[in-house]
């Protein structure tokens, strides 16, 4: 049976496999969103897309622990599970799935996940393990939930790329990615935004608006190689940050770019000890 608070009438919380295939049996054309949780308006857009292009939409709310790097970066993640529920109630949610880790990981792999060399770039390059747990925790959740569409934004757009390139292999699902939405200060909405404070908030805006201006100039530039070097030199003294890549990659196969056209401007950077990734 399903486990429903009192004021969550209509928006079905499931806690278990148990729950979910009670829930989701018959359902036919089902949009789903998957999140860690801590809801920004990222998320909202997500879902708001999904409501509208689905005849049922479920969100699951699941911190993977195989994904995170560090173990401090794990326990610190940001979580508020009676907010969310709340945001998801007002959007008229169907479902929400918040399984624990046994009922994700619950099946062991016959061989584990690597990433091919020519992917082991960006966050990749300097996260190890960590899009491997992304893709494998995507397997799961598909095969669980079984969706006909699943819609991820583009601001974590190598994530996108892989676990599309990964899912739709395998699965009748196809993947939907959706634009990154920004707050006033074209920063990118992030749930680590919420570990900056106001200072570094504004700094974080800053940067985005700093690349976007980059990227314009490379319409007029013949040498966009030289303008990005001299960029992360001035990022760095401008504004103190520690900088893993800045660099122009085309959209459809992620190599080096040195040309706009279908091409996107990834940056990784920290301001303390929060990383941020963004692209434009």
């Amino acid at each position: 049976m399903f486990y429903l608070l009192n004021y969550f009438i209509q928006m079905k919380i499931l806690l278990n496999n148990n729950d979910l295939n009670e829930a989701l049996y018959n359902v036919s054309d089902l949009g789903f969103v998957p999140t860690m949780g801590s809801l920004h308006q990222g998320h909202v857009s997500l879902i708001k897309k999904s409501l509208k292009r689905c005849n049922k939409t479920i969100v699951s709310i699941f911190v993977n622990p195989t994904q995170f790097n560090k173990k401090n970066d794990y326990i610190n993640y940001p979580r508020n599970n009676r907010r969310d529920l709340s945001i998801l109630k007002r959007l008229k949610v169907n479902f929400v799935y918040l399984p624990k880790k046994n009922d994700v990981y619950f099946f062991k792999r016959k061989s584990l996940i690597k990433l091919p060399k020519k992917d082991r770039i960006l966050c990749a390059k300097f996260r190890k393990g960590h899009f491997e747990g992304v893709i494998d925790v995507m397997d799961r959740l598909t095969k669980i939930i079984k969706p006909k569409k699943i819609f991820m934004g583009e601001k974590d757009f190598q994530q996108l790329y892989l676990v599309k390139e990964f899912i739709q292999k395998r699965y009748n699902t196809k993947i939907i990615s959706c634009k990154t939405i920004r707050d006033t200060n074209k920063l990118a909405f992030s749930s680590r935004n919420k570990l900056l404070d106001k200072i570094e908030l504004i700094k974080a805006g800053k940067i985005s608006k700093e690349m976007i201006l980059l990227k314009n100039k490379f319409v007029k530039s013949k040498n966009i190689k030289k303008l990005i070097f001299e960029k992360k030199k001035d990022l760095i003294n401008s504004f103190d940050i520690k900088l893993d890549y800045l660099e122009l990659r085309n959209i459809l196969n992620l190599k080096s770019s040195n040309k706009i056209k279908d091409s996107k401007l990834f940056i990784a950077y920290s301001i303390n000890k929060v990383r941020l990734i963004d692209n434009f």
